[in-house]
């Protein structure tokens, strides 16, 4: 807690004032956290301390508080640019993230909570710099973060604006951000070396070293390619819902399994399977094989049934047997985008709608997929495969130009129905 504090020091991130008469004061409040590596050990224990940000007023204490973050997508198409391109990628933290950015309103919070100042008991904070919980810190650490990288001779993305790029001669330095943690790469490993200088010259960072675990995907780096999981998170969900002792079965889903309303059937708990569901879903991030089976469950939420649940768990059943599953990443391909996609016919009983399934390789590296039902009702198997296709082709393009903006990697599309 205390170097929590001293951090709000070395920052300048408040200072301490008489209490304003007309002005609201925000309450705080401490969070302890025990952060784990990608094997499930405690590498240290946090303390933050927060605003209680849901006491702020809108036009009054915050204004705008949208802030960029990256998608997955543009994480794994990172990954397979980097077989392709035969670079290392790595990883930094920022230490106290949101304590760098700076704010436009005028801000008062309460003294922290077992450190009140003796001498001024009822004084409180004037805040010149975000303080974690408040609305608009994520925006504020942001705009610091992406002007400094501008200042540095940076070029952000006009698609995805969490990627910048720097270019140097022949070589490329590539910086994917989300929020206060920061992937980078480059052809040339003096340019990773000169970014982390520059980094570590604005701000406080903790130097992670080599890229391994990245918002629950485990990630082996090797001479051959990339190899990409969740075994760990995979894990925790079977312990969480009590199937870690389950029976395994092979496949995901029945070939003869039909998914309806099944409105005669027993009702079950809404929220366990909405969190089932929303479990599942995070690990398709690195499976694309259950994504069909899941994204059929999901249509029930709103009033699921033992049918539905059952479903549910053969899914997890089929987890127990492939945790270590995973997508492989091979170096030495080309960087060419290509987009595959395929339909069934008036899959869905209920509304007559067809299913789409869509996925994208950067060369042999598989990236993004999809599976969802059309918008509209096809009226023959070719409208709902040329509905497939479009979509296929729009990703592709936005794919595209997630890695072409004015950055010389020139990228060639190929679709393939």
């Amino acid at each position: 807690m205390q170097e929590e504090l001293n951090q709000f020091e070395r920052n300048c991130v408040w200072e301490l004032v008489p209490k304003p008469k007309d002005n609201l004061v925000i309450g705080t409040k401490w969070v302890f956290r025990n952060k784990l590596d990608e094997n499930g050990v405690i590498i240290r224990n946090k303390a933050r301390l927060v605003a209680k940000g849901y006491n702020q007023q809108e036009g009054i204490d915050f204004d705008e508080t949208y802030a960029p973050v990256a998608r997955l997508e543009a994480i794994r198409m990172l990954l397979a640019f980097s077989c392709i391109m035969d670079f290392k990628l790595f990883q930094m933290d920022v230490k106290s993230a949101f304590l760098n950015g700076y704010i436009q309103e005028e801000v008062y919070v309460d003294q922290p909570p077992g450190f009140t100042n003796f001498e001024f008991p009822n004084h409180v904070y004037k805040l010149k710099k975000a303080l974690y919980g408040l609305k608009q810190a994520p925006r504020a650490w942001y705009d610091r973060l992406s002007k400094f990288l501008l200042e540095n001779n940076f070029e952000r993305g006009k698609v995805d604006t969490t990627l910048f790029i720097k270019k140097s001669k022949h070589d490329i330095l590539l910086v994917q951000i989300y929020v206060d943690d920061i992937i980078f790469g480059a052809t040339n490993e003096s340019l990773c070396k000169d970014f982390s200088n520059i980094m570590q010259s604005e701000f406080e960072m903790s130097m992670m070293g080599e890229l391994r675990y990245f918002l629950g995907l485990q990630i082996h780096q090797s001479k051959e390619g990339i190899f990409i999981n969740q075994s760990k998170y995979c894990k925790e969900l079977l312990k969480k819902f009590g199937m870690q002792n389950a029976k395994e079965i092979s496949t995901p889903m029945s070939t003869s399994c039909y998914l309806d309303k099944d409105e005669g059937g027993k009702s079950v708990d809404e929220s366990k399977y909405r969190g089932m569901i929303g479990s599942l879903l995070y690990l398709t991030a690195s499976r694309p094989d259950i994504m069909f089976s899941v994204c059929m469950c999901a249509r029930f939420q709103a009033n699921p049934k033992e049918s539905h649940l059952s479903a549910v768990k053969r899914i997890m059943r089929y987890l127990i047997g492939t945790q270590k599953m995973g997508l492989w990443y091979p170096k030495g391909t080309d960087c060419t985008l290509v987009g595959y996609s395929d339909s069934d016919f008036a899959g869905c009983k209920m509304d007559r709608k067809s299913t789409s399934g869509t996925c994208h390789l950067l060369g042999n590296s598989l990236v993004s997929w999809h599976s969802k039902k059309q918008a509209s009702v096809a009226l023959s198997t070719t409208e709902a495969e040329y509905v497939a296709a479009a979509n296929t082709l729009y990703a592709s393009c936005s794919s595209t130009l997630l890695l072409n903006i004015s950055s010389g990697l020139y990228l060639s599309l190929i679709y393939v129905p």
